[in-house]
């Protein structure tokens, strides 16, 4: 159960920071957006109480589990908990990456349909 609250409170902030990060990107042009910027701020805080209520259950969790596991498999657990962490983060940087690559794409083709004597 720790492990899934784990990447779902790790999506959430992922997801939570990518969004606003775009919405303040938007505001950048638009001011009527303030409305949104201060909801998404407002979610991202209570992303982070989430995250600091799962690293206190991480620490419960490991001192239980510190109990019936022998040395290797501990240090095995604990690299498993880091790494799932990196990992989900890893993974939303390279799909942020892949959208953003797709829709540079789409704008370069709808540039190229102009054509030069439209610039």
């Amino acid at each position: 159960l720790f492990i899934g609250d784990l990447d779902k409170v790790v999506n959430l902030l992922l997801s939570l920071s990518g969004r606003l990060a775009r919405v303040e990107n938007a505001l950048n042009s638009i001011d009527s957006d303030a409305n949104q910027e201060k909801q998404l701020t407002g979610q991202l805080a209570d992303a982070k109480e989430l995250k600091e209520h799962v690293d206190r259950r991480e620490k419960l969790v490991f001192g239980m589990v510190s109990r019936y596991l022998p040395q290797d498999q501990l240090q095995d657990y604990q690299h498993f908990v880091k790494m799932k962490s990196a990992l989900i983060i890893e993974q939303r940087e390279l799909e942020e990456k892949i959208k953003l690559g797709e829709e540079q794409l789409k704008c370069l083709r709808e540039s190229l349909l102009l054509g030069p004597s439209n610039f």
